[in-house]
């Protein structure tokens, strides 16, 4: 009894954290039950020659034939690690999909484009590593949250960092957004201006401006109550996509913040939102909406 009422206390106060944050703290409490699920990690892989060109893999336990989706962390590109994201891989794993979380440098130490071009290089290397899991090698999703998200569908839409990867941009099956910046200009915050710049490639960072007719489907999420990155920036993504014939499809959460999207796919808040559900729908409908 004493254990079951542990354990309840433990999920309420994962639940209590990440609706207010996703401080470390609450990253521990959330993967804590993650822990304990039916797939296998595979920890810092090397998929380049930099200290934070690694990943970590979590294979399902049926993996052959199955999906890939690499997901991108956020932390405002200057913080974050895929270590704090136990529990998005299981979520994934737990679907039956193979999930991939790279990291990527940050700033200060390196600026834009940098970090896309490590992005780049973890899909190249996850390209070329399908066969290893038998997964489905025309079956490849791009995810991310907040920073990530902009990560995510920028290397989607901006085909040049793939290309430079020698990946061709047209394996991207899907793009799935959560929370994401995608046309954040002007900066909310100063030291963007120094990881973007000089103001003439300010641009590039937006993948609003990349949005192109044979861009893969996408699914975007956001919360209304986002007082981090705000809601237009997938309202104007959506639009812009849908008005060259994207399939694009959006959810709307009317009381979520935004680190509510990333705590619904933990165990102890994935009642709240159906966000693992809309992934999962999205997926499994090959981005036909």
């Amino acid at each position: 009894m004493s254990a079951l009422i542990s354990r309840r206390s433990l999920l309420a106060s994962s639940l209590a954290l990440c609706s207010t944050g996703c401080t470390q703290l609450a990253f521990l409490a959330v993967n804590v039950p993650a822990s304990f699920g039916d797939y296998t990690r595979h920890r810092d892989i090397a998929y380049g020659e930099l200290p934070r060109n690694q990943l970590d893999v979590y294979l399902p336990a049926k993996p052959a034939g199955a999906p890939i989706v690499v997901f991108f962390h956020g932390g405002g590109w200057d913080s974050g690690d895929k270590s704090a994201y136990k529990f998005i891989g299981a979520a994934l794993a737990e679907q039956g999909y193979i999930a991939v979380l790279p990291n990527y440098r940050l700033y200060p130490q390196v600026k834009f484009p940098a970090f896309m071009q490590d992005a780049a290089q973890a899909v190249a290397w996850v390209r070329a590593h399908v066969p290893e899991w038998n997964g489905d090698p025309q079956r490849l999703y791009l995810m991310g949250h907040s920073a990530g998200a902009q990560i995510a569908t920028l290397l989607a839409l901006n085909v040049e960092y793939l290309r430079a990867a020698q990946v061709d941009p047209a394996v991207i099956r899907g793009v799935i957004g959560l929370a994401g910046p995608y046309d954040f200009i002007p900066f909310k915050y100063d030291y963007m201006s120094d990881l973007f710049g000089p103001p003439q490639r300010f641009i590039e960072s937006q993948p609003i401006h990349f949005v192109r007719a044979d861009a893969p489907p996408m699914l975007l999420l956001h919360g209304m109550q986002d007082k981090t990155v705000a809601p237009y920036n997938t309202e104007h993504l959506a639009h812009a996509l849908s008005a060259v014939g994207v399939k694009v499809a959006t959810q709307f959460y009317p009381k979520a913040s935004h680190s509510d999207l990333l705590a619904a796919l933990s165990i102890p808040a994935r009642g709240r939102l159906p966000v693992l559900e809309a992934i999962h729908e999205f997926i499994v409908a090959d981005g036909v909406l």
